[in-house]
């Protein structure tokens, strides 16, 4: 594999480095959603209705021969036409017909070889330029695919400086994109705390934190995270590879020993 080139926070061409072999990976998009999704609903809470919701009742049915339909009736009434229905599912403050159930299985599984195989392939997906358009990124100023930085990065706890930063790397663009992209969401999921989204920008993995999740918190879309908690769900957001990811150098040096 060709050497690519390592950045110093000026911009500046400061080292090279072999990438290790999981950037070789063999690309397995359907993998990949299956890994993201399986994220997703892990965090789904199962939740149902009480099971003796509508059925709390003196409810009972009087019958045939009476002319009138032979749903369940609250108890004491004079005559069959006149008394109030009860239990059924088409009567008022009855029981609904197929309430959600506690018991029914959300979380899509996915075995462990699986998932860290789909996570080696949304690594190689990074340094696939096509890949990266395709999700929308702006890269027209990004020197290589993935860029790779000094570890000086990962001490910058300033907004300030990691937008100067940002900027030299060629990657504001894509910040200022996923800032200008937020929309408000359809449907009514506006009414339940998800009014607005927002693209995902670039996602910087570090070897170690010392405060650049400070500093690049406040920028839109940007997501930080440490290498050994690396998931196919921040490298591939909505099951789409190709995140524009920037890597420290420690980062990629701790890479080829993970995901195995």
């Amino acid at each position: 594999m060709k050497k690519f080139k390592v950045y110093s926070l000026e911009g500046e061409v400061v080292d090279e480095i072999d990438l290790p072999e999981i950037f070789n990976e063999q690309f397995r998009p359907d993998l990949i959603k299956r890994a993201v999704i399986s994220s997703q609903t892990a965090r789904i809470q199962p939740w149902g209705s009480n099971p003796m919701a509508g059925k709390r009742n003196t409810a009972e049915s009087f019958g045939a021969g009476r002319g009138v339909a032979m749903v369940r009736r609250i108890k004491g009434s004079r005559h069959p036409a006149a008394s109030k229905a009860a239990f059924a599912p088409q009567t008022v403050g009855g029981r609904r017909a197929h309430p959600p159930r506690p018991e029914k299985v959300i979380h899509e599984k996915i075995n462990r070889k699986e998932r860290r195989f789909a996570i080696r392939s949304a690594i190689a997906a990074t340094t696939n330029e096509d890949l990266v358009e395709k999700r929308g990124h702006e890269i027209e100023n990004v020197p290589q695919l993935p860029i790779i930085v000094d570890d000086e990065l990962i001490k910058v706890k300033k907004t300030k400086e990691t937008r100067e930063i940002f900027k030299k790397l060629g990657i504001i663009d894509d910040i200022v994109r996923a800032k200008n992209g937020k929309k408000i969401r359809a449907g009514k999921g506006t009414m339940r705390g998800r009014k607005y989204k927002s693209p995902k920008g670039p996602l910087i993995v570090v070897g170690e934190d010392k405060g650049i999740s400070l500093g690049a918190r406040n920028h839109p879309g940007v997501d930080v995270v440490v290498v050994e908690n690396l998931n196919a769900e921040l490298l591939a957001p909505g099951t789409h590879p190709g995140r524009l990811t920037v890597f420290t150098k420690s980062a990629i040096e701790k890479l080829g020993d993970l995901f195995q």
